[in-house]
């Protein structure tokens, strides 16, 4: 651990406080924020991802946001390659890097120097399972990953047909839970993590979780999706099957009503944030803090000093 350098870590279930805590503690230790969140990265997705704004980055320096065209493909490898390389800009600038997301997945492989890499392909599989989602749906395809890995389909939405494949590839090519192979990879960490997971009482994250719903509609979140199609982004695309804008797709497309959408948003979402905290209980050498009543800084604070001898 001496060798290693620091890196603080802020996780938790989606709009439970993240990114705001992240700028304080950045504020107050000389730190950058570099964002875990798989569907931030994407550039012209701003409302429907709850993006910070200028005002809310409060001139701290984020990276991992806005650095992929939503037609395109972004994989966890290439998260873990531009994240890594982000966090050495971090240090090179004096400064510690403090990772905040809710993709437990990215995290978790970021921080354990887990190996990826294109061996464990298998292509003929792959296309077996490409044909069975578009014959009977992307929840059956789900349901044979829940049957070997309850742990990835746990953090893996239905939808993310993509990653869903990949966790089933992986286990087939290699005969190892991709969820396994993850926490095995905590023996190779490349930090001297100081780990968070903030969580709020459940009702009180619901009740945020549906504020920030109708927050997201009246900053014009429908405009926003309406923009992403007109330009050509297709609803096929990963992008696309994020919480709030496949929905809204649908709303335009007539499938459904504008007030079914919205509803689907929240369960959704909802859902989501309870798949993140199975998901964020497993994690090991982590502090949990209840932030259901407010945030005390100085307590992070003083903890990251301690744990870094800053």
């Amino acid at each position: 651990m001496i060798n290693k350098k620091p890196l603080v870590v802020i996780m938790g279930p989606t709009a439970s406080g993240k990114t705001s805590l992240a700028v304080d503690i950045c504020k107050k230790i000389g730190g950058e924020v570099i964002t875990a969140d798989s569907m931030q990265v994407y550039k012209k997705m701003n409302i429907g991802t709850a993006k910070p704004t200028i005002e809310e980055m409060q001139g701290i320096k984020h990276h991992m946001i806005d650095i992929v065209e939503p037609e395109n493909s972004y994989s966890l490898a290439d998260y873990v390659k531009d994240a890594t390389q982000a966090i050495e800009c971090v240090y090179e600038n004096g400064n510690i890097p403090v990772l905040a997301g809710g993709t437990g997945l990215y995290i978790d492989t970021l921080i354990n120097g887990v190996e990826l890499n294109d061996s464990n392909n298998d292509e003929n599989y792959r296309k077996e399972l490409y044909d069975m989602a578009a014959d009977k749906g992307n929840e059956a395809v789900h349901k044979l990953l829940a049957k070997i890995d309850i742990k990835s389909a746990e953090n893996i939405h239905p939808n993310n047909l993509k990653r869903v494949i990949r966790a089933l590839e992986f286990y087939k090519t290699t005969g190892i839970k991709q969820s396994e192979h993850i926490s095995k990879g905590e023996r190779n960490s490349l930090y001297n993590t100081c780990k968070f997971c903030l969580f709020p009482e459940r009702n009180t994250l619901y009740e945020k979780i549906n504020k920030r719903v109708d927050i997201m509609l009246m900053q014009g979140l429908v405009d926003e999706v309406k923009s992403l199609i007109d330009g050509g982004v297709s609803n096929v695309c990963t992008s696309m099957q994020g919480i709030g804008y496949k929905e809204i797709a649908m709303y335009l497309d007539n499938t459904i009503s504008l007030s079914e959408a919205i509803e689907l948003i929240k369960t959704g979402t909802r859902r989501y944030a309870k798949r993140q905290i199975t998901w964020f209980k497993r994690e090991e050498k982590t502090d949990f803090v209840d932030n259901t009543f407010g945030i005390n800084l100085d307590y992070f604070v003083k903890s990251i000093e301690l744990s870094f001898k800053i």
